[in-house]
């Protein structure tokens, strides 16, 4: 069966830990076949599976969502049908912990362990030769695709060495019309230096003929002649020395010809050396995919005989720890029985008032008898108790060592949590505390920096809930002061609250209240751009004079300042300069009049910027 059959890779181990022995099965083509193989084998025993059998279907609704049918990881192979068949009640799962309750097929991992409900039997597979059989049939399957990658590479191998050749070919082609056309240019060459040097004689002939009387219309004949023949000499020279171009240019393609030839050589040499690699490669592949079929079949053939002699050896040995399990049973009931006995010997002596002794005469047989009965009842009412379990006393001091360290570690967590409930008190009464005495001071100053900055005017700081928005007031000062009186009021119910429980009111928060000279009390979105600003500045150096930091960066805040608030914003500085140091950006000059140290940012006539500093003598900033 196993020999017959193609698998999904990865897969061999939870086939094989399903099929199990089936896997070693003869393949019959129907039940009269099988029955006439089985009585061949006689007392050896077998199995037969019948391949016309019919299938009664599996499962249609996988136990968990990933799982997937086993009879799928069947891939191919003369018997496919008879594996598809055998697995269908199968299903393939990443885990089986992750099967429900009311599962009822088999279900089995990737690496063998599979769980059969209708039998209650959870099984791991052991690598035996089924699965080596369907492992070994993926690695033939791996060989035979390395040899026609071989084979390949072989063919490849030989149309390379006949390009070469055909190159090669091609090159001693081009070689020989090279030579054919340097000896056609060294040819023309020699004629065209004969030629010039005809013309030259015939030269020197004219000139040393006189030049009068009937000779001088010869000699106008002459020179015209030999004006041509240098004309002729001119281009033949020419052609000369494009031919010589050519020669060059033709020597240097017949050289780098050359040159390629033993490269071409060596290419062919290389291109023949692996093919023949190829070619012993492909035999041995071939070689050695043989001695693995041999191999393949001893190791099945050993395999089955070691798999029957298991079997045999663990039905021996189950016989033989059945037999030990009930010696030991037996024997612990000897056991009780004569503690049994001694115990109650002992304890009818002391009623008695007799030694635990046996007795010198017999028993009445009447005594004997009620001796009997009562035996007979005990017995009854120990049957009645039920088997005694030796573990029981060590299984309940396991129990209430645990039980006691349980009672320990609950103890740890509520005295941790006592702890950190004390932890978060204190914390949550360190920061009401710190915040009440920022937010008192802050108060206090904003009041005053508010008159400054409004002269006739002010302006408070109050705590406020979330839901509940700033109080208007249209009026006199009458209403304003009713209104304070019940907010001071609200807040000293909402801080006697909070002291009672314990516990800070997250949804506090602080709101601004500005009532500039002559008007009402407003909120701050209908003020101003200018008042806001204002109002900003005072906020700000209210928390500062609370809780000073050594710097402040202010980024033109002046902005929207006209030139009598700008000198207010002015004052602030030079009265607080000395608590901290105020950086301000600013574009406005009445601000860097009154500046200690001005730094600016310039840029030249080359477009490279560069910054500018410079300090302001005392006086200067004290005019200012």
């Amino acid at each position: 069966m196993a020999a017959s059959l193609e698998v999904e890779k990865g897969f061999e181990a939870a086939v094989a830990s399903v099929l199990g022995a089936r896997l070693r099965a003869a393949i019959v083509d129907d039940r009269s076949s099988g029955e006439q193989l089985l009585t061949r084998l006689g007392d050896q025993g077998g199995t037969a599976l019948v391949a016309n059998a019919q299938s009664h279907g599996s499962a249609a609704r996988p136990p968990v969502q990933s799982a997937r049918p086993l009879a799928g990881c069947i891939t191919g192979g003369a018997n496919a049908d008879v594996g598809r068949r055998l697995l269908g009640g199968a299903w393939l799962v990443e885990s089986l912990s992750e099967l429900p309750v009311d599962f009822e097929g088999v279900a089995v991992t990737a690496e063998g362990r599979s769980w059969n409900a209708a039998t209650g039997e959870l099984r791991q597979g052991a690598k035996d030769s089924g699965e080596q059989v369907l492992a070994e049939r993926h690695r033939r399957e791996a060989l035979a695709t390395s040899q026609l990658q071989a084979s390949a590479l072989a063919d490849s191998a030989k149309d390379a060495v006949g390009l070469a050749a055909q190159a090669r070919e091609a090159a001693e082609q081009s070689l020989l019309k090279a030579d054919e056309s340097a000896r056609t240019a060294r040819r023309e060459a020699a004629e065209s230096a004969e030629a010039e040097r005809r013309a030259e004689w015939i030269l020197k002939q004219r000139r040393a003929a006189p030049e009068q009387g009937a000779g001088a219309v010869a000699r106008a004949q002459l020179e015209g002649e030999l004006a041509a023949e240098r004309r002729v000499a001119e281009q033949a020279a020419a052609e000369r020395e494009d031919r010589k171009r050519l020669i060059l240019t033709l020597e240097r393609a017949i050289s780098y010809d050359i040159d390629l030839v033993p490269l071409f050589n060596r290419f062919e040499e290389s291109l023949a050396a692996a093919a023949e690699a190829v070619s012993m490669r492909v035999t041995g592949f071939e070689a050695e995919l043989e001695a693995d079929r041999l191999d393949s079949a001893g190791v099945t053939d050993e395999l089955r005989a070691c798999a029957q002699l298991g079997a045999e050896l663990q039905t021996r040995l189950n016989a033989a720890g059945e037999s030990v399990t009930g010696a030991e049973v037996g024997a612990q009931q000897s056991r009780d029985q004569h503690a049994e006995t001694e115990a109650e010997l002992v304890r009818l002596a002391e009623l008695l008032g007799l030694e635990a002794e046996p007795a010198e005469e017999a028993l009445e047989p009447e005594q004997t008898e009620a001796l009997r009965e009562r035996i007979a009842r005990l017995e009854r009412r120990r049957e009645q108790i039920g088997p005694v379990n030796p573990l029981a006393k060590a299984q309940y001091e396991e129990a209430l060592a645990h039980v006691e360290t349980l009672e320990a570690q609950r103890n740890d967590l509520e005295i941790a949590m006592r702890e950190l409930r004390t932890l978060i008190r204190d914390t949550d009464r360190q920061i009401r505390e710190a915040f009440e005495e920022t937010f008192e001071a802050a108060a206090k100053n904003f009041e005053e920096l508010a008159a400054h900055c409004f002269p006739g005017g002010r302006g408070r700081l109050r705590l406020v809930r979330e839901e509940q928005g700033p109080k208007p007031v249209l009026g006199g000062g009458d209403g304003d002061d009713a209104a304070a009186r019940a907010d001071a009021a609200e807040a000293e119910a909402d801080a006697q609250a909070e002291r009672e429980t314990g516990e800070p009111e997250d949804d506090l928060g602080v709101e601004i209240e500005i009532t500039p000279a002559g008007k009402s009390a407003k909120r701050l979105t209908l003020l101003s751009g200018g008042e806001k600003s204002m109002t900003a500045i005072a906020f700000l150096f209210s928390v500062f004079l609370a809780k000073p930091c050594p710097f402040y960066i202010l980024d033109e805040v002046e902005a929207a300042l006209d030139d009598l608030n700008i000198g207010r914003f002015l004052e602030l500085l030079r009265l607080y300069r000395d608590r901290a140091q105020f950086i301000v950006v600013t574009h406005q000059q009445r601000t860097m009049e009154a500046a200690d140290a001005l730094y600016g940012v310039s840029m030249g006539g080359d477009g490279v910027s560069k910054v500018i500093s410079r300090k302001l003598p005392a006086e200067v900033v004290e005019a200012a």
